[in-house]
């Protein structure tokens, strides 16, 4: 079914609220497992969404993209980790940072399976929720695998980059978020999320 931009709204932020809240937990959670509790000295380390919302990100960018492109997209507040504190901070940075798309395929992978299992018509408004969350799930673990700062990609590239090569890497930190912006107002962004999260949404039965 097709619905209204307010009641997608409606419907759209608990599931966005609960997915990067996983996101955000998972990279808090994998962090202390390998020796820093950053996170959890900061109250971070918690599934409660309040403490990971963002003002802008999580509740106005939301709402001004289901208003204007009818896609649901935001963020949270990143999760705080000290990468010095971990036992092998060069190799263990890829599993912090891989964590958070990881939690967002499985809640996409958890959504998927609830409207299989439950054989719930897609025209339906649980149907919708349900494919909806699925979607946005796949977005973000996609979107975040990026490799370009400050998105997850770049940290697991930075795990697995020759430790000569880190110092050229890290230069585009300054600006990587302008190349994100910049790859999303020319829509290159999309001929690259496009394509895999269709993928593994076929994969997942949604289509």
């Amino acid at each position: 079914m097709t619905l209204h931009p307010v009641l997608q709204y409606l419907i759209t932020f608990p599931v966005l609220a609960i997915s990067l809240t996983l996101h955000e937990f998972a990279h808090g959670w994998v962090a202390e497992r390998c020796g820093d509790n950053t996170a959890k000295l900061a109250g971070r380390l918690t599934l409660n969404p309040f403490a990971h919302i963002d003002l802008w990100g999580t509740i106005f960018l939301p709402i001004f993209f289901i208003l204007t492109l009818n896609t649901p997209f935001g963020w949270a507040k990143p999760v705080p980790v000290n990468f010095m504190n971990l036992r092998r901070p060069k190799s263990q940075m890829v599993w912090v940072a891989i964590a958070g798309p990881i939690a967002n395929l499985f809640l996409a992978t958890f959504f998927a399976a609830l409207f299989h299992i439950g054989s719930i018509s897609p025209s339906s408004l649980l149907g919708s929720l349900l494919v909806l969350g699925s979607f946005l799930n796949l977005v973000l673990a996609v979107f975040n695998t990026i490799p370009l700062p400050p998105l997850d990609g770049s940290r697991i590239v930075m795990g697995l980059l020759p430790t000569p090569l880190l110092f050229y890497y890290r230069r585009l930190e300054s600006f990587g978020f302008l190349i994100v912006i910049f790859l999303w107002a020319t829509g290159l962004l999309d001929k690259v999320l496009l394509p895999a999260v269709s993928l593994l949404a076929k994969i997942l039965g949604l289509f």
